[in-house]
């Protein structure tokens, strides 16, 4: 909204030039949803507080997380309106990019805001079925395929990164492609949130880095010097994933070890998707399984785990799943798996990155 009042004023002070510039909206667009958590986020743990809005740890967990047992939970709620109100102040609203990206997030943050109100009412760490979950996230999924598929200025090609040549023309198979993506990275960053600050750093490198492939993207010279797709009005997304930084930054603040708050499945759920998100407008989904690895390697260990359990009728490869849990029983502290698992995102997030140029 700021952005289309200061574009108008171009005209008389030239000074407002400046928010054409998708790097400065950007920072602003950070700046402020952080700022937002700065300004609210003691009071919103306080809010949560008040109703008794908090985690329920499941009692077959590590021993040492009983203690987190009683914190406020739900913080994904003001990390989507945080996102939105900075989105809706610097993005051009013109671009309809914006609006499938806002439906996906929100649309997510609805789904784990039910699951999370059904475990406190509960008082339970269970809330709705993994079929349930499934189901709702695989018709987001229809909808953003199908706007994809049906829109004349998206490619539906899937790009093998290394190879410049190399891609495969989808068609209609595309749609089922998106619900894997979105399904896929939504319940990764969901897996992922078990320990103080793990999903929100992690999330935050991977968001940065697919800021720069979609800013590339969305303009015409960057993408043909780089050799990648070219994608009509992209670009202008990079301003929704910089508030998406600045406001789980923000959240970082009091999610770090001790955690005063947590994110809930409002939070990751959502996040997650937003990640797909950024992969399909991108057109770098096979990219996201090295940006965002860490996410991967969390869902995947839960997938062996449990599979390599029926299969051999009750023996384990990991110690527990996801992944975090095993390194905590094996007697790494909690910040040191946090920390270790951040530098791992980060070097994952750089490895994709280089392949913009390796082609």
């Amino acid at each position: 909204m700021l952005y289309h009042l200061f574009i108008r004023l171009t005209g008389d002070v030239t000074f407002f030039n400046v928010f054409r510039y998708l790097t400065f909206r950007s920072i602003l667009a950070a700046f402020c949803a952080m700022l937002i958590w700065f300004a609210m986020g003691q009071k919103f743990i306080d809010l949560v507080k008040n109703y008794q809005i908090q985690q329920y740890v499941r009692e077959e967990g590590p021993p040492s997380h009983q203690k987190k047992s009683g914190t406020p939970t739900m913080g994904g709620m003001l990390i989507l309106l945080s996102t939105l109100f900075s989105t809706l102040m610097w993005a051009d609203l013109t671009e309809s990019s914006i609006y499938l990206f806002l439906f996906c997030a929100l649309s997510l943050g609805a789904l784990g805001l039910y699951d999370d109100f059904l475990k406190i009412r509960r008082k339970h760490n269970q809330g709705l079925t993994a079929r349930r979950k499934l189901a709702v996230q695989a018709v987001v999924g229809l909808v953003v395929g199908s706007f994809f598929y049906f829109s004349s200025d998206y490619d539906t090609s899937l790009y093998f990164p290394i190879f410049k040549e190399l891609s495969f023309d989808l068609g209609i198979v595309y749609i089922p492609f998106a619900v894997l993506v979105i399904c896929g990275a939504s319940n990764a960053v969901n897996l992922t949130d078990g320990l103080d600050g793990l999903a929100a750093g992690p999330m935050v490198i991977a968001t940065m880095c697919y800021m720069v492939f979609i800013y590339c993207a969305g303009n015409a010279r960057f993408a043909h010097y780089l050799q990648i797709s070219f994608v009509p009005g992209a670009a202008e997304v990079t301003i929704l994933l910089a508030a998406v930084v600045g406001s789980v930054m923000g959240f970082l603040w009091y999610n770090t070890y001790p955690a005063q708050i947590f994110m809930g499945d409002v939070g990751s759920l959502s996040l997650g998707g937003i990640l797909g998100m950024a992969a399909l407008i991108a057109k770098q989904e096979l990219i996201l399984i090295i940006v965002g690895g860490l996410f991967v390697m969390e869902a995947l260990s839960v997938i062996i785990q449990v599979g390599y359990f029926k299969l051999t009728r009750g023996r384990r490869i990991f110690r527990m799943a996801p992944l975090h849990h095993h390194f905590e029983l094996k007697g790494w502290p909690e910040p040191k798996v946090i920390v270790r698992f951040w530098i791992i995102a980060i070097i994952l997030a750089m490895i994709g990155l280089s392949t913009l140029k390796v082609r």
